[in-house]
C-alpha cells in the first residue's frame, strides 16, 4: 500500500530499521524539513520513537504555513503503548 502511494507523488522512503537511514535523521528537523515537499515515509517507526517530538513540531509548523495532511505516512509496530511512552502525543495531527 505504501508503495502505492509513493508512486502517485514525489516522496522519500526511509527503513528505520537500516542504520544508514536512521543516521539521516541525526539533525532529523534539518532532513525532514529538507523534504517538505513530499510525501516522507517513515517505516519501522517504533525504532526511533523520540522522533514523534520532531513530528509534532514540523506538523504544527506545516500547519501554520497551511500544509494540512498528507507530509508523513508512518508505518511499523507503533503499538498505542510505544506512542504513549514517546511522550509525544500526535493527537488532533493524524489524518
Amino acid at each position: 500500500m505504501a508503495g502505492l502511494i509513493a508512486e502517485e507523488r514525489a516522496s522519500t522512503y526511509l527503513d528505520l530499521e537500516a542504520t544508514g537511514d536512521r543516521e539521516k535523521l541525526h539533525d532529523s528537523a534539518l532532513y525532514l524539513s529538507g523534504h517538505a515537499e513530499e510525501l516522507v515515509i517513515l517505516d519501522e517507526v517504533q525504532r526511533v520513537p523520540e522522533l514523534f517530538q520532531t513530528l509534532r513540531g514540523l506538523i504544527d509548523e506545516g500547519r501554520r504555513r497551511d500544509i494540512r495532511a498528507g507530509r508523513f505516512l508512518l508505518l511499523g509496530s507503533a503499538s498505542i503503548d510505544l506512542l504513549r511512552q514517546s511522550g509525544e502525543s500526535l493527537a488532533g495531527r493524524i489524518a
